[in-house]
């Protein structure tokens, strides 16, 4: 299905004119013949008149306001015919209808959302206006060209280690082909929320929470540091191209897409937790004890260079022990004074 649009139809104003003329011209015609006027043609002018009265208003269902940024999509007897797009004030055949099938889809996305909460005055103030507004809601068959951002909702996958991770993205697309968005699918709007699920399901599947050893993100059969809390520019860059390679025959465009929330699983989170406060300790050790050394060493080898005193292997041992646990050691060492011999 090729879109076809139609862009020589910008002349409703003049359509407009022309039907409000014809409607004052039979008025005027009625109320001359009424008054004796052109007796000789005065029933068919009559006719003419009154049928025009009852069934020019038709043509004004032709009339077609859009905004900028909108656009109609056009059928004829179930024929598709064309799409309106761009702001302008349009004329098109009277009996053309306009199809949309995700004009009542409401999304959790921005422009399109239904919570469904809100005040009682709220409430009552829709309730007063219920009808006038759902008869707004049907006869609303336009479809926006502008750039839309979809929320899903939080999902809980799976990562390429087994880890039950949440994650949740942002979406940003909009409609570039609407013969394609309203023929190729049933409903592009909830087509799209699909796709972005199973997009983001099979990217995540591939990389770990955090960095692990002897994980292939890239599958060049070699071994990398992706993950998902490091390498979010990448997870979002391909989840973007997963979506886009899937929603194209619907005449859909993505333009970006974001992740917005990643942690573990409430169920592995506790651990997880302890995990990466076990490893920070370990690192932190591991630093306090390089640093130990290092001063151990330092000072054996300012004792020895200025000749301070000459210690035996046993006392260096002794030394290099006692020197270690007074760094190393969490609390405040307490020394003993040896006020008698050395050895």
């Amino acid at each position: 299905m090729e879109e076809k649009v139609l862009s020589n139809r910008k002349n409703g104003m003049a359509m407009l004119l022309l039907t409000i003329a014809l409607y004052v011209a039979a008025l005027v015609l009625l109320l001359a013949c009424a008054g004796g006027e052109f007796p000789r043609y005065a029933p068919l002018i009559v006719l003419v008149s009154i049928v025009w009265l009852c069934l020019g208003w038709i043509l004004f269902l032709g009339l077609k306001v859009l905004k900028p940024q909108e656009a109609l999509v056009l059928t004829l007897f179930g024929k598709y015919v064309g799409t309106l797009k761009g702001e302008g004030f349009y004329f098109v055949n009277p009996f053309c209808s306009s199809v949309n099938p995700a004009a009542k889809t409401k999304l959790n996305q921005s422009g399109d959302v239904d919570s469904g909460k809100g005040s009682s005055l709220t409430a009552a103030l829709a309730g007063a206006a219920g009808a006038q507004a759902q008869q707004i809601e049907l006869s609303n068959k336009k479809i926006s060209l502008k750039i839309m951002t979809l929320n899903n909702s939080r999902q809980k996958v799976n990562d390429c280690l087994g880890n039950p991770v949440e994650i949740g993205i942002a979406v940003m697309w909009r409609v570039v082909d609407t013969a394609k968005a309203v023929f190729e699918v049933d409903n592009y709007k909830e087509y799209l929320s699909l796709q972005c699920d199973s997009a983001l399901r099979n990217i995540v599947r591939i990389y770990p929470y955090d960095v692990a050893q002897n994980v292939d993100t890239t599958g060049d059969g070699v071994a990398d540091e992706g993950s998902l809390r490091g390498s979010s520019e990448v997870v979002a860059q391909r989840i973007r191209d997963e979506i886009q390679s899937k929603v194209s025959e619907a005449g859909l465009e993505i333009i970006e897409a974001r992740i917005t929330y990643l942690a573990y699983a409430p169920e592995i989170a506790a651990v997880m937790l302890q995990r990466q406060q076990a490893s920070a300790i370990i690192d932190a050790r591991k630093m306090i004890v390089d640093g130990a050394v290092g001063m151990v060493e330092m000072a054996l080898d300012r004792l020895n260079a200025n000749n301070v005193v000459e210690l035996d292997e046993e006392r260096k041992a002794a030394m290099v022990s006692n020197l270690l646990v007074v760094l190393c050691g969490n609390q405040n060492a307490q020394p003993v004074v040896n006020s008698g011999s050395l050895y």
